[in-house]
């Protein structure tokens, strides 16, 4: 038995990759969110604690989804191989192991917040393929063509060949060469069949997320465009965030292993709860309103002091005030519960859509519709709050209602339900640990306060006298300033260190605290060695 462990675990893998082929077929006439590592790997984000959580976004960034999926990929592999080992000696345990494996993920899929009945069929059809090629690739490792043991101590008999004429000698070939042969047959059958049925369900998926993207779609001209950027907004640094952020590098933080893709024909927002009037939109009755363009930075609330979780852009949508007047905000109401194509909830309050800062249902993102990883139909800017609580994408209700009745999906895990963006800065130039040229050296980076703006950056090297950094011009109190100081770097390792105070004469504080639970504080610095 020893020698069929390797075939044995092939076998399960074989029928592991078929369990899984079969599946993003099936997923690909449904939606890609109901495959089975996106829904076991959903289910596994939303009972992960806080501290994985923010271990993940720290270590792996933008990749943490990757990782995610990869991490099942293996563990699904690990599993089937472990099934393809009990097979010889214990099938139905074997088949029991690979087909939970689907039912689990049926579970998993069905638990999602916006899940439907249809949902848990990729799985199933992953735990019937698994189960089917498991049985047929186990007869070529112990199947008809092995001879059984002899039980210890009997003797071997041999039967005399009959007598008659004188023939050539021809070897028939061995029982092992015969196993082989059935083997690496089925082998290949069942891997041509795992890569045509998941390569299919890729291409159809990919077929439907092309014909549901909004790339080659023409928006309205904006009623209100966003005012003219002043000369010398951008200051042009080489290694220096540009102050529009493209659409491509822009930071993406969220909940979706897999992105919904929502055809915009289809799409509809909803206007419910506390109102008067309960109103249902479509994606060109949006369009119709008059739109709104403004340039709004937006922050994550999981960036570390430092951290690259911001962004800025230029935002196109209706105006959300505008919106849920026409519905009728009920007395009484003091939050907006916003829910997303997936399911995820968020939670705005209400006063700040309705002070009058450009709250937008946003449509279009730098020129062009939003890419579906940033929300396309549509999602929710509101300046100056972190995007847990103001910025949904995807976005398919708004639900006006109290914070002390509905709690949104970060809230329930802690986190604050009202979280303004907090006063920060970042060092782009240089970068840490870089090697500087001795002699006069640029020191540049941004600096946000969202609603407040910036009035001042100040920068010190080696915790000597801060000194001010020459500001960019703003573009706005919703925007990031770029800055710059020049510095005379002198041979030796320095520490740099930056401080931002925004326009109510509130300066960064030192203090170093985490995100969790309404986001980060201390003062970005940074080590480099001028040569």
């Amino acid at each position: 038995m020893k020698r069929l462990a390797p075939a044995a675990a092939a076998c399960g893998l074989l029928a592991g990759a078929a369990a899984l082929g079969a599946a993003e077929a099936a997923a690909s006439l449904l939606r890609p969110q109901a495959g089975p590592l996106a829904a076991v790997g959903a289910a596994f984000v939303d009972l992960t604690p806080r501290w994985l959580k923010e271990f993940a976004i720290r270590t792996f960034g933008e990749a943490d989804k990757l990782v995610l999926l990869a991490g099942l990929g293996a563990g699904v592999a690990a599993v089937a191989a472990l099934a393809g080992l009990l097979a010889p000696r214990r099938p139905r345990t074997a088949l029991a192991v690979i087909s939970g494996l689907g039912l689990l993920a049926a579970v998993a899929a069905l638990s999602r917040p916006a899940a439907a009945p249809l949902d848990a069929l990729p799985s199933l059809v992953a735990a019937v393929a698994g189960a089917v090629a498991l049985t047929l690739l186990r007869r070529t490792v112990a199947g008809p063509g092995r001879p059984s043991p002899r039980p210890p101590g009997a003797r071997e008999h041999r039967v005399p060949p009959a007598p008659g004429p004188e023939q050539p000698s021809v070897p028939a070939p061995s029982a092992a060469a015969t196993g082989r042969r059935a083997f690496l047959r089925a082998g290949a059958t069942t891997l041509a069949f795992a890569a045509i049925s998941g390569g299919a369900g890729r291409a159809l998926t990919a077929a439907r997320d092309a014909a549901a993207s909004g790339a080659r779609l023409v928006l309205p001209r904006p009623a209100r465009p966003a005012p003219a950027l002043p000369v010398g907004a951008d200051l042009r640094i080489p290694g220096l965030t540009p102050f529009t952020t493209p659409s491509a590098n822009f930071y993406r933080v969220d909940t979706a292993l897999v992105v919904p893709r929502v055809p915009h024909a289809d799409w509809r927002l909803r206007v419910t709860g506390l109102v008067d009037r309960p109103v249902e939109l479509t994606f060109q009755e949006v369009l119709a309103r008059p739109l709104v363009e403004r340039d709004i930075t937006l922050t994550c609330v999981s960036n570390e002091v430092g951290g690259p979780y911001a962004g800025n852009a230029r935002w196109l949508g209706a105006d959300l005030a505008a919106l849920l007047r026409e519905a009728g905000v009920q007395a009484g109401a003091d939050q907006i519960l916003s829910r997303s194509a997936d399911g995820w909830t968020c939670g705005t309050p209400i006063e700040t859509v309705l002070d009058g800062r450009d709250a937008l249902l946003a449509v279009g993102m730098n020129g062009g519709a939003l890419p579906p990883e940033h929300g396309f139909p549509a999602r929710m800017i509101v300046p100056g709050l972190y995007g847990y609580v103001s910025a949904t994408k995807w976005v398919t209700e708004i639900k006006l209602t109290r914070f002390a009745d509905e709690r949104s999906y970060w809230t329930r895990r802690g986190w604050a339900d009202h979280a303004p963006i907090k006063t920060a800065s970042r060092i782009d130039v240089p970068k840490a640990f870089a090697r500087v040229p001795a002699g006069r050296t640029a020191v540049a980076g941004v600096a946000w306060a969202q609603r407040r703006g910036v009035a001042a950056v100040e920068v010190r090297v080696d915790d000597g006298p801060w000194r001010p950094a020459r500001l960019a011009p703003s573009a706005g109190p919703d925007t990031w300033r770029q800055w710059r100081l020049d510095w005379d770097a002198t041979a030796g390792s320095h520490r740099l260190e930056v401080r931002a105070t925004d326009t109510t004469g509130d300066t960064q504080t030192p203090d170093r605290v985490p995100p969790f639970p309404d986001g980060s504080t201390g003062r970005h610095s940074l080590v480099v060695t001028v040569v």
